[in-house]
């Protein structure tokens, strides 16, 4: 079965983010949409650590010590760009600012809800970080996550059995198989990957899906 990257996955998501909107990409995977964001798009890319106006990640040896963003890796800083205290950056997250959170998952709920910051394994080190500010803050979330686990068990679940990140939050959801919309009507298929069919899809996924391609 073919599988999109992780690049190619992010690639995807950067081309659903519109013209002019207020972004935040979270730790790891999501971080990877910056570098796929066409520069001639005015798209303010923000951190919760306190940045505004992000670019795609900095050339190697070019790398700015002091210019990071919330996980800690270095990124550039677009013209007309700033930072500012934390707290300011929270507020815009909590205070209804952002257009879209791009985030990460270990699971998704097909009411929507997340589950993103703690496994429940009494070795992991739970890091929530602004995740569940940015789930109920956001106008939209989007989530990056692979389809299956490495156990090979589906993301997707009735209802999650990992400490929750939001309730009813997610809109939609990328993984390396399909693109899927969280509505009243249920998980909507508008994408899968080529050369795997819709019922495949939904052998390897737990919960119902409807297949409901874009224009339909």
């Amino acid at each position: 079965m073919i599988r999109l990257t992780r690049e190619q996955m992010a690639a995807r998501v950067a081309r659903d983010i519109p013209e002019g909107a207020y972004v935040n990409l979270g730790i790891g995977l999501p971080t990877r949409v910056a570098n796929h964001l066409a520069a001639d798009r005015e798209i303010f890319l923000h951190s919760e650590n306190g940045l505004l106006g992000m670019g795609p990640a900095p050339a190697p040896g070019e790398e700015d010590p002091e210019l990071i963003n919330a996980g800690k890796e270095p990124v550039t800083l677009l013209t007309g760009g700033c930072f500012f205290h934390h707290g300011d950056s929270f507020a815009m997250m909590r205070g209804g600012h952002l257009d879209i959170c791009v985030l990460g998952a270990f699971q998704v709920s097909e009411h929507g809800d997340l589950a993103n910051w703690h496994t429940g394994a009494p070795d992991a080190i739970p890091a929530v970080g602004g995740a569940m500010d940015l789930a109920i803050g956001a106008k939209q979330v989007f989530v990056m996550m692979e389809h299956l686990t490495k156990a090979g068990e589906c993301k997707f679940v009735a209802h999650c059995s990992y400490p929750l990140t939001g309730v009813r939050c997610v809109n939609r959801v990328y993984t390396d198989l399909a693109v899927i919309d969280i509505t009243a009507q249920g998980l909507l298929v508008r994408e899968c990957v080529d050369g795997l069919s819709f019922d495949e899809l939904q052998r390897l996924t737990t919960v119902p899906l409807v297949w409901a391609p874009d224009g339909h």
